[in-house]
């Protein structure tokens, strides 16, 4: 059985009036189901082609589904990382780091930050 995260702990990326939720893993980023993307790719996508290419997988894959005017996420979906989740929710290239942010406003390079300067003064105890 797995144990939902707390609200505290997942993180919110928004654009455009649409939000998505999600949290790290392991093993990269997991977006929730339900949450949400932009139905327009931005017109860097044609210089860049990834986040596009992404998404039509995940379109074909049945896992983003087009819901009026944006796509919603069909089910957990984890990525390799926060930088490509955040890519296929803006709809062209996205810094994972600086858009996913906790209920405070907090970025998660900031959040990374912050654990690895606890985890030194830790050590610096022991």
């Amino acid at each position: 059985m797995t144990l939902s995260p707390k609200p505290s702990e997942l993180l919110t990326c928004t654009i455009k009036k649409v939000k998505a939720t999600g949290r790290p893993t392991e093993n990269g980023f997991l977006v929730l189901k339900g949450s949400e993307a932009v139905l327009t790719e931005r017109p860097s996508v044609k210089k860049y082609p990834y986040p596009s290419i992404f998404r039509s997988q995940l379109i074909s894959d049945g896992v983003l589904l087009q819901q009026s005017n944006k796509h919603v996420f069909s089910k957990d979906y984890e990525f390799s990382s926060p930088s490509a989740a955040a890519s296929v929710i803006h709809g062209g290239h996205a810094n994972g780091l600086r858009e996913w942010k906790d209920i405070k406003g907090v970025s998660l390079k900031e959040l990374e930050q912050k654990d690895m300067a606890n985890k030194a003064m830790d050590s610096d105890k022991e």
